[in-house]
């Protein structure tokens, strides 16, 4: 790769930005980036990782052979309509904008791309998300490999199908987010029941990056996983037969269920709104 453009200044184009410089895939002076408005991000983004910053659309793109879409979703309609006339068909689009279809980009764009969609998560500010990625028929296997190998920089990556972007953004895109949630129960449960926030903290942490590790090395399944720790009469089939009681499995299927739908229905808006499909 020659020179990659990045679109917006948020916290997941940080994050790959971060992760591409750190594995050394392109120095860091060949990654130019843009922003709507502030340019107090820009310049701290400059500051921090070296890289090239500009408003002047013929620079950003001159020579580029890879586009990064990491705008807010709210502003991809007005931004791709504006940069529309430097992307050419043989850059590589990748975007990590949730819920606007690679057909969606195109229309916008008017014209025949090589697009990549990205569903990270937050995680990946730390090199530790789920990415997965689809592509569209445009793309050739070298850019397949080339847009693996960047998001790998920031955790596992995996290919799907496009359709089912929004089944992975409703399980693992909004994932995090359920394991925070869990955790905050956990954190007040442990203040109820007398143990002091901090050591109630790093027992909470230690026992979820254990429980994933076992998942990840153990090959039984998760629910044989729980009923050799849940004895007969034991504290744990105690804990258990509360969360059976309050329906929490069937809870948790229901949330990620309807974030998946509710990533189907942006998509839906948004096209209806710009009266593109």
């Amino acid at each position: 790769m020659k020179k990659i453009a990045v679109i917006g200044a948020g916290s997941m184009a940080e994050a790959l930005i971060s992760g591409i410089i750190k594995e050394q895939l392109i120095d860091c002076k060949s990654i130019w980036v843009t922003n709507k408005t502030n340019q107090t991000k820009l310049s701290a983004f400059q500051s921090k990782y070296g890289v090239t910053i500009t408003y002047q659309l013929d620079e950003l793109f001159e020579e580029a052979d890879i586009v990064i879409l990491a705008m807010k979703p709210k502003d991809a309609a007005d931004a791709i309509t504006q940069i529309k006339d430097f992307l050419t068909s043989e850059m590589l689009i990748i975007s990590v904008l949730a819920g606007v279809s690679i057909e969606t980009i195109e229309l916008l764009a008017e014209k025949s791309l090589s697009v990549v969609r990205a569903m990270p998560n937050t995680s990946a500010a730390i090199g530790k998300s789920a990415t997965a990625l689809a592509v569209n028929h445009k793309v050739s296997e070298k850019q397949i490999l080339l847009a693996h190998k960047m998001f790998t920089t920031v955790g596992l990556t995996m290919m799907v199908d496009e359709k089912q972007l929004d089944a992975v953004t409703g399980l693992s895109g909004s994932g995090p987010a359920y394991i925070y949630y869990l955790a905050e129960a956990m954190e007040k449960s442990a203040t109820d029941i007398g143990l002091e926030r901090g050591l109630a903290k790093q027992l909470i942490i230690q026992t979820l990056l254990g429980a994933a590790e076992m998942l990840e090395k153990s090959t039984k399944e998760p629910q044989q996983l729980r009923k050799e720790v849940t004895s007969p009469g034991g504290t744990t089939e105690a804990g258990i037969k509360i969360l059976e009681a309050y329906n929490v499995q069937h809870a948790f299927i229901d949330c990620i269920k309807e974030a998946a739908a509710q990533s189907k229905r942006l998509g839906t808006s948004f096209n209806a709104d710009l009266k593109l499909i």
